[in-house]
C-alpha cells in the first residue's frame, strides 16, 4: 500500500514539475519573440542624421 502512495506522490510532483518547465519554456519563447520584434523595429527605424 505504501508503494502505491509513493508512486502517486511521485506522479503528482512530476506533473507539477512538467507544468512549471512548460511555463518557463513558454516565457522564454515569449521573451525571444519580444527581443526579435524590438530588434526588427530598431533596424527599421530611420536613423537621424547627426546635427
Amino acid at each position: 500500500m505504501a508503494g502505491i502512495w509513493r508512486d502517486f506522490v511521485a506522479a503528482v510532483f512530476t506533473a507539477f514539475r512538467r507544468r512549471d518547465e512548460q511555463a518557463i519554456a513558454e516565457e522564454r519563447r515569449r521573451a525571444v519573440e519580444r527581443l526579435a520584434e524590438e530588434t526588427i523595429r530598431e533596424a527599421r527605424r530611420p536613423t537621424d542624421p547627426p546635427e
